[in-house]
């Protein structure tokens, strides 16, 4: 982390191990095959399921459900990694609640949804965990595409093109594959390093070499890439960090959240990892909400989450926000930080109350301060650099189709590319479908 142990308030060991292994334990237990098959029994196998529908990988859930209801989970895991190769991940991390499961017919009926999310993750643990891999690849094609960015974008892109026949060379800026199912995703919802585990299964494809400590702009050039190879994805995701643009935002003690929960992903001992005892997150998202609850489960004593606009407007989702709540952290809406307070290291942080005027937000003149000793911004990433000149929309790569740049040969998706939602999920569809594209392109 960028700050130091020794910083006034933070400190690590806050709690012991034997409290650290029970708070960050799997967020929801596996099921066992009685319990799959009781939940699986709930599915009413609608012919024209709204929950294909909402998933953005379209995933054919009545037919999985139906598999494990029979008794063949693995034919089920098959039809889930047809259409997403990071089933297992997305199983774990997908909101589901907002996602299939509300759009779940008994949702509508009963207020409780057959358990799409977590079916999903037993059918394809089950495949996983006998360390098959399901498809076979075609026979070789000759071309060679470059995938920039190991994340869900990049790794989906990379693997539908090695099923193809395409040799794909996978670069990534870290010292791992996985993006952010590596570095970003919450710890207890992702245990046991399954991202690593993931992304060795997928590998199983063949075709695909890995050569991490590669980042563009840095190692690679967009020239190069696209002179060397028969095409060119981009997935790299957002490496850039929004200002805070308030007063004292560069005191020892502020950090970005990305870094505190990458931090956290890759400890080997989280008693080592320091923490604030009053800490003060600044965000939204579920970025905010995961830096949040994992401060609290470090052994912070008070956790406070800032949003600047009201309950409605948090991008995190409701369920999210309970989480949060139910592990002791505190939201605050139409709180706006306006200054991080200290002498050097932060003590806390000045608030003004907003309220929304349409699409504006309007400062009321009304503040208050609340103790930090440690400053968590999540506040969003940016772009960083203009890869190649490609054209840039909303702050993101301007991508049309499946993830057409303005750049022939050259293709975007995931975080770094406009439009759709910053999902693990969304990701995983615009990397597959991108590559479909890529294929029909090379191969007309």
């Amino acid at each position: 982390m960028t700050n130091s142990p020794f910083t006034p308030g933070i400190a690590p060991a806050r709690l012991d191990a034997d409290a650290l292994q029970a708070n960050f334990a799997d967020l929801h237990a596996p099921l066992d095959a009685h319990e799959a098959l009781v939940a699986a029994d709930r599915c009413y196998f609608c012919h024209d399921a709204p929950c294909i529908t909402a998933c953005p990988t379209t995933i054919d859930i009545p037919l999985f459900i139906r598999q494990i209801a029979t008794g063949t989970p693995e034919a089920a895991a098959r039809t889930i990694f047809d259409q997403n190769i990071l089933g297992g991940m997305c199983a774990r991390v997908c909101p589901t609640e907002t996602l299939c499961e509300q759009a779940c017919v008994r949702e509508t009926a009963e207020g409780k949804p057959v358990e799409i999310g977590r079916l999903q993750r037993y059918a394809t643990d089950r495949l996983m965990s006998a360390g098959v891999h399901p498809f076979t690849r075609a026979a070789p094609t000759g071309k060679r595409v470059a995938v920039v960015g190991a994340g869900p974008a990049g790794l989906s892109c990379a693997h539908r093109l090695a099923l193809k026949g395409h040799d794909v060379d996978l670069f990534d800026a870290r010292p791992k594959g996985g993006g952010l199912n590596e570095y970003g995703i919450a710890h207890y919802k992702a245990t046991d390093d399954y991202a690593a585990a993931e992304l060795d299964w997928l590998m199983q494809i063949g075709g695909i070499s890995l050569h991490t400590g590669q980042a563009l702009g840095r190692d690679l050039s967009l020239e190069t890439l696209t002179a060397d190879y028969d095409a060119v994805f981009l997935g790299m995701g957002l490496a850039g960090v929004n200002a805070l643009r308030a007063e004292g935002e560069t005191r020892a003690g502020v950090t970005d959240a990305v870094e505190f929960i990458a931090d956290l992903r890759q400890a080997g001992d989280l008693s080592a990892l320091p923490v604030g005892r009053n800490v003060v997150v600044i965000g939204g998202g579920m970025t905010a909400i995961d830096a949040a609850v994992q401060s609290k489960l470090l052994g912070a004593q008070s956790v406070t989450i800032l949003y600047r606009r009201d309950r409605s407007a948090m991008p995190a989702s409701r369920y999210e926000q309970d989480l949060a709540a139910a592990k002791g952290v505190q939201i605050i809406f139409n709180a706006l930080p306006i200054a991080i307070l200290g002498n050097g290291a932060v003590t806390g942080v000045r608030v003004e109350y907003t309220r929304s005027e349409g699409k504006a937000l309007i400062g009321t003149g009304e503040t208050f301060e609340i103790p930090a000793d440690q400053v968590l911004k999540a506040i969003g990433q940016t772009l960083s650099g203009t890869p190649g000149g490609l054209e840039i929309a909303g702050g993101k790569i301007k991508v049309t189709g499946a993830g057409r740049t303005s750049r022939p040969g050259v293709w975007a998706g995931g975080d770094c590319a406009a439009g759709g939602e910053d999902l693990t999920v969304t990701a995983v569809a615009e990397g597959r479908d991108a590559a479909e594209d890529i294929h029909t392109s090379l191969m007309g």
